[in-house]
């Protein structure tokens, strides 16, 4: 499916399914309310399944590895080499998010999109790679406009595909040394806040590293001159590919009626990518958690949603959402299997 048909697809909740469960949701064995987030996420989730009682059964993360250019420019604790490390971790089930989906009973999709080695073979890798590592978003693009288009297309293609196999509650992940520069200087571009207030200290850089930072966000913003509302514009000038990957599966979700748990900062910029392509995306998506990157906040506030949980995470990988998912699955199992007044024959509140 090409991406213009994926966004021409993506349509307003249902709003009568979403009543249906409202009202479902206020006759079930419990004073209205008293589940507060878990009640409003279930009527969500009836908007975006289109059921009133929706059933979430297959839980899958979305990883998606890509390196970064601007690495070069000192912005990391730790050297690119650990990109490729990392993925073969993930492949081996040993990280942090294999345990955590193993948790909640999602599957985890590892999905090379630019990372700078050229992975072994391995049933569980897709290699969809754009490039070897994008350009340094300091002295120039991250990608040609061409290839930012290649990544939310093959991306919206992975997550198809993951749809047609079953999947009906997404999550994404991401694993890119230096990847928190980009998304830095995306939502620096959206929501024009300086890169001070935005950026954070990543995978743990110092005084002086988190200076370098600084100074390669605004670098990266006067040199490539992104134009703030073309989301392409913008995954062309300072994204990665990646960050790119993961807004196409996010729109190709929306389209089809999935809901999505972005993760923190990384996949938060690719949700503002989405959103920007087909604003209507923004009410498929369940915000996971907070991000200890300083500006995470700021960017949730662009998208107008709320994080389910503050744990002063920072690592990314899909760790929060796979957290949440656990959430997003417990608020569809109040609204369909919990009794309501009539059926479990209980008093309800006197008038």
């Amino acid at each position: 499916m090409h991406l213009e048909d994926i966004l021409a697809q993506i349509t307003p909740l249902d709003q009568q399914t979403m009543q249906t469960a409202r009202t479902r949701q206020g006759a079930l064995t419990k004073p209205q309310g008293s589940l507060g987030r878990l009640e409003e996420l279930s009527i969500q989730m009836a908007g975006i399944t289109g059921s009133p009682r929706p059933r979430l059964r297959h839980k899958v993360v979305l990883v998606m590895a890509g390196d970064h250019g601007v690495v070069n420019e000192g912005v990391s604790a730790f050297p690119q080499e650990v990109t490729p490390q990392m993925v073969a971790n993930f492949l081996n089930g040993g990280a942090a998010i294999n345990v955590l989906a193993r948790h909640v009973g999602a599957r985890v999709v590892v999905v090379d999109m630019g990372v700078a080695a050229d992975m072994p073979p391995h049933p569980g890798l897709q290699v969809r790679k754009i490039a070897h590592a994008t350009g340094n978003i300091a002295r120039g693009p991250a990608m040609s406009r061409a290839q930012a288009l290649e990544c939310l297309q093959t991306g919206a293609q992975v997550c198809l595909e993951q749809i047609q196999a079953g999947l009906d509650l997404l999550a994404t992940g991401d694993m890119g040394i230096g990847n928190t520069t980009p998304s830095a200087a995306i939502a620096c571009a959206v929501t024009g806040r300086p890169a001070e207030e935005i950026a954070g200290r990543g995978t743990g850089v110092d005084d002086r590293g988190m200076q370098r930072k600084i100074a390669a966000i605004r670098l990266a913003l006067e040199t490539n001159h992104p134009d703030p509302s073309d989301g392409v514009d913008l995954l062309a000038k300072l994204g990665g590919f990646e960050i790119g990957g993961l807004a196409g599966a996010i729109l190709a979700a929306a389209s089809q009626r999935r809901p999505v748990v972005i993760d923190g900062f990384i996949s938060t910029a690719a949700a503002m990518i989405a959103v920007l392509l087909a604003p209507e995306a923004r009410h498929y998506l369940i915000a996971a958690h907070t991000s200890m990157e300083t500006g995470h906040h700021v960017m949730m506030d662009w998208l107008q949603v709320r994080p389910l949980l503050d744990l002063q995470m920072r690592l990314g990988e899909g760790t929060g959402a796979a957290l949440a998912m656990s959430l997003v699955e417990a608020s569809c199992k109040i609204l369909d299997e919990m009794a309501t007044f009539e059926e479990a024959g209980v008093a309800g509140k006197e008038t």
